[in-house]
């Protein structure tokens, strides 16, 4: 590593040049990717009923890295027909420590495969090799590991209840953490005796299609596990097939709405993870360097691209014009390129879709007279790439506070006391997430239990396990998944 500058006379790096890293790209060398991914029901690779494949888009790119299959309602009624009969024959007749072993076999199996989990998520999805490598790929191992333990012991998680599965739950899952949601929703249902039905994103399906061969080295039972792809009519029949006795989603507020009046009347049980606008606030009496590090953290190294990004900074006004300094600061030092690089801090947008939403945004917040300031690092000329942006001089009312971007676009407030500090914070349609930033345990205390949001972080921020439930309040969606409380919606308790 070598300086640009070598600035001896000065005590202050000179953030504009910045430094020189080696190229540390992880290789994709022994990474197998087929050229055409079927569905997975039933235990085997299905040809889609109309026949019809999409491509799937290295963002980073913007190449074609596999075709998969367009699914349809047919191919939903096949996957739920299948999910039925294992549930009805198997599944939920098999003893709960017997289910517990698949699901511990499918953990360690993950264990061994995590680098080329790893190297495929960061192809499909654009997030930097870092995350998925150090991040999501030990979390989805995680999360089938914790829930196996439970599949034996429900009546010790709902002490003096009955606990009966729920059935066949339909799961629609985001790009933004495509195989971790895939854990998240998967593990708890078939520790509690359900059998799947999973629908990935369109932009990232290569790691669901990976998990499928994952079920069936751990030798999974035919139909336990289904996976149909497709885009959102896919999605659509899913939660509208009357089979189905269960629908998990994590997306758009927009989405999840749609999907409560469809099922509303129809007795079917639902969870939703929707969107979010966190806010992220930084007293003075916080410390201001580990607290820079948090924002980044929240909003540049995931590129935004995460529901509970601290995409709002809220920060006290005696320390904002330090704050804010060394935020830019840091931007400067922020690499953004090639995903699989390990020295790359923020990767490529998920969709050319995506990116046009974050460049709308952009100008929206021009044209409401913000401050736009963007750091001046150099991006790829190919694919779908966006700079780490602050927006500055933001009334509550703007649509880049109000509003979800998902992208590393960050709005910046101040406040003076901490009753100003939660009612900016609570005056969004959102409640998913919030970081608080003090040296003060009762500040902590007060902000954490007036913040109408799902999951508070104190001193850090994105910090996520297992162990722990995640959900919102308001349009952040319904339900709780992780811990114990992620158990509940797959059981009936009498």
């Amino acid at each position: 590593m070598t300086s640009k500058k070598q600035g001896k006379e000065s005590r202050k790096l000179d953030f504009s040049t910045g430094w020189d890293y080696a190229p540390a790209p992880q290789s994709s060398a022994d990474i197998t990717l087929a050229k055409r991914y079927k569905h997975f029901i039933n235990g085997k690779f299905v040809a889609p009923a109309n026949g019809k494949y999409f491509s799937t888009i290295n963002p980073a790119t913007a190449r074609p890295l596999a075709k998969v299959a367009a699914g349809n309602a047919r191919d939903i009624d096949k996957a739920v027909k299948a999910a039925r009969a294992a549930y009805r024959n198997v599944w939920s007749k098999m003893a709960p420590a017997e289910r517990g072993k698949y699901l511990f076999r499918v953990a360690r199996i993950i264990q061994e495969r995590s680098r080329e989990f790893a190297v495929i998520e960061s192809l499909d999805g654009g997030k930097p090799i870092r995350e998925s490598r150090d991040v999501d790929i030990p979390l989805v191992a995680a999360h089938f590991f914790y829930n196996a333990g439970w599949a034996d012991k429900l009546n010790y998680a709902f002490p003096t209840r009955s606990v009966k599965p729920v059935g066949v739950a339909g799961q629609i899952i985001p790009w933004n953490f495509p195989l971790l949601m895939a854990a998240w929703k998967i593990a708890p249902a078939l520790a509690c005796g359900n059998t799947v039905v999973l629908k990935p994103a369109e932009t990232t399906p290569l790691t669901a299609m990976k998990l499928a061969e994952v079920m069936q080295d751990a030798d999974l039972p035919p139909g336990v596990v289904n996976i149909v792809t497709g885009a959102g009519d896919t999605g659509a029949a899913l939660v509208q097939h009357p089979d189905v006795d269960k629908i998990a989603f994590t997306g758009s507020t927009q989405v999840g709405k749609q999907i409560q009046r469809q099922l509303a009347g129809t007795g079917k049980r639902y969870s939703l993870e929707l969107g979010g606008k966190a806010a992220n606030i930084v007293f003075a009496d916080a410390a201001i360097d580990q607290a820079v590090e948090g924002i980044v953290n929240g909003i540049f190294f995931n590129q935004g691209h995460v529901c509970c990004a601290g995409s709002r900074l809220l920060v006290q006004e005696s320390v904002a014009e330090e704050v804010i300094r060394k935020l830019k600061d840091r931007m400067e030092t922020l690499i953004v390129g090639d995903p699989l690089d390990k020295n790359t801090d923020i990767g490529a947008i998920n969709s050319k879709e995506q990116l046009e939403r974050i460049n709308a945004y952009l100008k929206i917040g021009a044209e409401e007279g913000v401050q736009v300031y963007q750091s001046s690092c150099a991006v790829p000329d190919t694919g779908f790439w966006c700079r780490p942006t602050l927006f500055t001089g933001v009334a509550q009312s703007n649509r880049v506070v109000q509003e979800e971007i998902f992208g590393p676009v960050l709005a910046v407030q101040t406040f003076r006391t901490v009753n100003e500090a939660i009612a900016k914070s609570n005056n969004t349609p959102y409640g998913l997430s919030g970081g608080v930033w003090t040296d003060k345990g009762a500040k902590i205390f007060k902000v954490t239990r007036d913040i109408r949001a799902g999951v508070i972080w104190a001193n850090t921020f994105n910090k996520f396990d297992p162990t722990s439930p995640f959900g919102g309040y308001k349009e952040s969606g319904i339900g709780r998944e992780g811990g114990l409380h992620g158990l509940e919606p797959y059981v009936t308790l009498n």
